[in-house]
């Protein structure tokens, strides 16, 4: 969707509305019903009624369609509704296309959302009964059947390449559970991480242990787009969407990124590319980060491909407490997909509206920029908000 990183949707449109469900490994409902209190939660805290709403967007993984939502919901005529690919790494696109929907005088209220009962449901890669997709085909006969190991062989060639630890590693894990500790919606607030813990934790898929890992979790999430001058009259104080971006490099494998001509320049580093150039800002300029973190390494790999330090400098940036509040860099100040809730990244999203309405429960002083992105090592997007 070309609108979606142009210069035209400079800070057109905002985020009104947020809303969420509890998070837990089991909650009751099913997804449709945790869609429809998020999204209901979100409308109210805009102040806008259902009848309102004309465009949708969401994941190609949501289960929820929009002929159920809209009709549960209460849901005037749908003039744009979209769905974006690649699980994580549609969570910002979803904003995204809204905002160029709007922009463009498509429609006037979006909602974008995710609901999902992974943590109560199965896990798609156990399902033998449907034909591998031809990228799988080269990968889960040998061995690498589950995302984690994918990235485990990113991550170790990236510690081969680059020298980092497992130290490093620890930082993000720990900066994510530090945060979740204040956040009495995460699941993980009253268990702290200690270095002993992560160290002696049992393998996942080496190099990467139990606390590299994102959380399986139910819940959902939404949140609510409109036009920057409509968004002056909603209920809260709007946060702009200043630039987006997508990514699908060329040549590009998802998660292990093979056929690259190098595996450790992924996603993020062309989304990162239309994202600043379409921006008024640069990476110095942003406060606080919310970034993917299904798996620890990702986090060292964004902060590259984003432009926050050089190349193979990710490790090195973690040192010194950098991600945690006070630091270079605050990150996943809701405590993120590793110790809040894992709903393919739309708490990102969440937290970083929070942080610039000045309401998250580890609040940055100041905070008036916010990058959020979705999955590295997947077709990506991302967002750069403001207040």
């Amino acid at each position: 969707m070309a609108a979606a990183g142009s210069a035209g949707l400079k800070d057109a449109t905002a985020i009104v509305g947020i809303g969420q469900t509890p998070f837990a490994k089991r909650l009751p409902e099913d997804e449709r019903t945790l869609a429809c209190r998020a999204v209901l939660a979100a409308l109210d805290d805009a102040g806008i009624a259902p009848g309102e709403v004309d465009a949708l967007a969401s994941y190609t993984m949501e289960e929820t369609d929009e002929v159920e939502l809209a009709k549960a919901c209460g849901f005037g005529d749908l003039t744009f509704f979209s769905k974006v690919g690649f699980g994580g790494g549609g969570s910002c696109a979803t904003v995204a296309h809204l905002a160029g929907a709007i922009a463009s005088g498509q429609a006037s209220v979006g909602v974008a959302w995710r609901s999902r009962k992974r943590g109560s449901g199965p896990r798609p890669w156990t399902n033998t009964a449907v034909q591998l997709p031809t990228p799988a085909q080269w990968t889960r006969p040998f061995g690498l059947l589950r995302p984690v190991d994918e990235i485990a062989m990113l991550a170790r060639r990236y510690l081969h390449e680059y020298g980092a630890t497992r130290d490093h590693l620890f930082n993000v894990a720990l900066a994510c559970r530090n945060r979740a500790n204040q956040n009495p919606a995460a699941i993980m607030y009253d268990r702290p991480l200690t270095r002993e813990m992560y160290m002696t934790s049992r393998w996942i898929s080496e190099p990467l242990c139990l606390f590299d890992n994102c959380l399986e979790t139910d819940g959902a999430l939404a949140c609510v787009v409109v036009s920057a001058e409509r968004a002056r009259d909603c209920r809260n104080r709007p946060v702009y969407v200043h630039s987006a971006a997508q990514s699908l490099p060329a040549q590009h494998h998802g998660m292990v990124n093979y056929w690259n001509d190098d595996p450790l320049t992924g996603p993020a580093w062309s989304a990162a590319r239309h994202l600043w150039k379409h921006a008024d800002l640069t990476p110095e300029d942003v406060d606080v980060a919310q970034i993917y973190d299904a798996f620890t390494p990702l986090v060292l790999l964004s902060l590259e491909g984003y432009g926050f330090c050089g190349r193979g400098e990710g490790g090195a940036f973690t040192e010194g407490g950098a991600l945690e509040t006070g630091g270079l860099l605050p990150l996943n100040t809701g405590g993120g997909g590793l110790s809040e809730a894992y709903v393919h990244g739309f708490n990102l999203i969440t937290e970083g509206v929070k942080q610039l309405r000045g309401t998250s429960t580890a609040q940055v002083p100041g905070a008036s920029t916010c990058l959020v992105t979705a999955g590295e090592g997947v077709p990506t997007s991302a967002l750069l908000l403001r207040s």
